[in-house]
C-alpha cells in the first residue's frame, strides 16, 4: 500500500523515513511493508538455511541475505526494495547499505498484503533490472512460481511437494514442503 498517495517520491524521501519504518521505493511511490506472519518468517528462515548451507558446502562467491536487507535494484537510487531473500554472487555489488544492483536470485514469500506487488509489479521490475532468477513462494496456495529471466523461459509452477530446481546452481533442488 502506498505510504504517500498522489505524491512522487525520491531517494531523499526514502532516506527520510523514520528509523525502523520499512518501505520500498518503486516507480516514484513509497510502499509500506507490513509485518510478516509466522508462516512467512518460517519459510524465509528455512529457505535461508538450506540455501546458505548449500552455498557454504559448495563454495563460491554467492551470499544469501534475508530481509530486512536493502537492495538498490538499479544501483542508481531510483528503486529500493527488500526481497525476502536475496542471493548475490558478485561481491562488488555488496556495500554497507546492502546490494547495489540486481541480485542473482530473489525469493519473495507471498503474504495477503504483498500478493499483488509480488505477483505483478515485481516480476517486470526484477526481470528488467537483471535478476537472473525470481521465485514467488505462495504458502496459501502451496506453490512456487519460478521465473528464469536469464534463460528467457516461461514461468514454471511447482507444488510444494515437488523438487524445485535452482537455475543458478546445477543439481540443487529444494522441496519446500520438506522445509515447512
Amino acid at each position: 500500500m502506498p505510504l504517500l498517495k498522489d505524491q512522487k517520491c525520491t531517494a531523499t524521501d526514502y532516506w527520510a523515513l523514520p528509523d525502523g519504518r520499512r518501505a520500498e521505493l518503486i516507480d516514484g511511490t513509497l510502499y509500506d511493508l507490513a509485518s510478516p506472519s509466522r508462516i512467512h518468517q518460517k519459510a524465509v528462515s528455512a529457505l535461508n538455511w538450506i540455501i546458505s548451507d548449500y552455498i557454504q558446502h559448495r563454495g563460491g562467491p554467492c551470499e544469501v541475505y534475508p530481509a530486512p536487507f536493502l537492495v538498490n535494484l538499479n544501483g542508481d537510487e531510483s528503486c529500493f526494495v527488500e526481497p525476502d531473500l536475496s542471493v548475490i554472487c558478485d561481491p562488488d555489488k555488496l556495500s554497507d547499505r546492502g546490494c547495489e544492483g540486481a541480485p542473482d536470485w530473489v525469493i519473495e514469500i507471498v503474504s495477503p498484503s504483498s500478493r499483488r506487488m509480488d505477483c505483478q509489479k515485481k516480476i517486470a521490475l526484477y526481470g528488467e533490472a537483471g535478476v537472473r532468477e525470481y521465485w514467488i513462494v505462495d504458502p496459501a496456495h502451496q506453490r512456487a512460481t519460478v521465473y528464469r529471466f536469464e534463460a528467457d523461459e516461461a514461468p514454471t509452477v511447482y507444488s510444494f511437494d515437488q523438487p524445485v530446481p535452482v537455475g543458478i546452481y546445477d543439481g540443487f533442488e529444494i522441496v519446500i514442503a520438506a522445509l515447512l
